[in-house]
């Protein structure tokens, strides 16, 4: 993989799939997700958490939030910190990636566009119609065409 690309929504299949096949990798909340309910360190399900993730949380939102905004930021906080590249769909309806809270998508969205290149973050509004449609993902493609390949992030020229 070449660039680790944020995508909010963080459980969008469409953008993970886009990023994906261009050649990068997509930081999404279902791999988060795996890691927890697969790791030896989670034993009492269904609860799939460790006595860490809530401190973890609180790096990110203070203990005023409610927990779910701590949960939900103890999986995505990492995730925008790893990230070298973002994309953020802005007015998605809830079947093309809901992350389930408002306050926890806003302080996910905050924390990408101060933590990753505004350079390297793009934003786009979800389409309306079926033209819209091909532009988003023509517009995501090119965008991800120009994130750094192995060779670019090394300094090397591709003559």
């Amino acid at each position: 993989m070449l660039v680790k690309v944020f995508i909010y929504p963080t459980n969008s299949f469409i953008l993970a799939d886009l990023v994906t096949r261009s050649g990068h990798e997509p930081l999404v909340i279902m791999n988060q997700v795996r890691e927890k309910v697969t790791s030896l360190s989670v034993d009492s399900p269904p609860l799939n958490i460790t006595p860490e993730d809530p401190n973890l949380g609180l790096k990110y939102a203070a203990i005023e939030v409610p927990a779910g905004v701590r949960g939900r930021m103890s999986l995505m906080g990492p995730m925008v910190e790893e990230a070298e590249a973002g994309i953020i769909v802005e007015d998605t309806p809830a079947d093309f990636g809901c992350s389930g809270c408002n306050r926890t998508n806003e302080l996910v969205k905050y924390l990408a566009r101060i933590n990753v290149d505004r350079e390297k973050i793009l934003e786009i509004r979800y389409p309306s119609n079926e033209e819209q449609m091909h532009d988003f993902v023509y517009t995501i493609l090119e965008f991800l065409e120009t994130l750094p390949t192995d060779e670019t992030k090394k300094g090397g020229d591709k003559k």
